[in-house]
């Protein structure tokens, strides 16, 4: 594995001309897998723009907007790092309101919020239709490894030791989710790109051989 570093705009740049270089016909449903301290929101943000200049409508999903709700999530409490990664994503509710409708013959039309975790209750907001050949840009973590269908996706990886340092106090609880994604999903090794994020500033683009 060579470690490779990349200005953040650098990176923007290459990651919009890979997911561009896609047949225009169809629509490309991108992952943008990180833990939050990765902040891969932000780097489904500054796709946008590139995108669009590219001839690419792009759309931004965010897998925290399509979280379960508490009386599921928190079933068996409110730290249980394995329930965090079994049960929290709505993995079908992705499927059926973001990633299907986005199958060569679907609709086009994306709910971009199923629900407002924070509320706990459905979310208002209303259907999207993208047109085709436009990108999906779905940011969140734990997304790899679970089955969803993905034309493109790049890990957003952090060293443990950057992981750990960087990760709220109050979410440490979440740490071994993490260790057990790393083992259980490998997105070191399925994602189609990986990048290092131990400092957003400063990233790395990562070789593997």
């Amino acid at each position: 594995m060579d470690i490779r570093a990349i200005s953040p705009a650098l990176l923007v740049e290459q990651l919009a001309d890979r997911i561009a270089a896609f047949p225009r016909e169809a629509w490309v449903r991108v992952a943008l897998d990180g833990a939050p301290p990765a902040e891969p929101w932000r780097l489904a943000r500054a796709l946008i723009d590139p995108l669009r200049l590219r001839g690419r409508a792009a759309l931004q999903v965010s897998a925290r907007d399509y979280l379960r709700p508490a009386s599921l999530r928190l079933e068996f409490g409110r730290t249980d790092p394995d329930v965090f990664y079994d049960e929290w994503l709505d993995a079908k509710g992705l499927i059926r309101e973001v990633l299907g409708p986005l199958e060569p013959g679907g609709s086009g039309k994306v709910l971009p919020a199923l629900w407002d975790a924070e509320r706990d209750r459905a979310s208002r907001r209303e259907y999207t239709t993208l047109a085709p050949g436009g990108v999906l840009l779905l940011d969140g973590a734990l997304l790899l490894g679970r089955g969803l269908p993905f034309d493109f996706t790049a890990h957003f990886w952090l060293s443990p030791a950057a992981l750990a340092r960087r990760t709220a106090p109050d979410d440490a609880w979440t740490l071994p989710a993490y260790d057990r994604y790393e083992s259980e999903a490998d997105p070191l090794n399925i994602a189609d790109i990986v990048v290092r994020m131990d400092d957003p500033r400063h990233p790395a683009l990562v070789e593997r051989f």
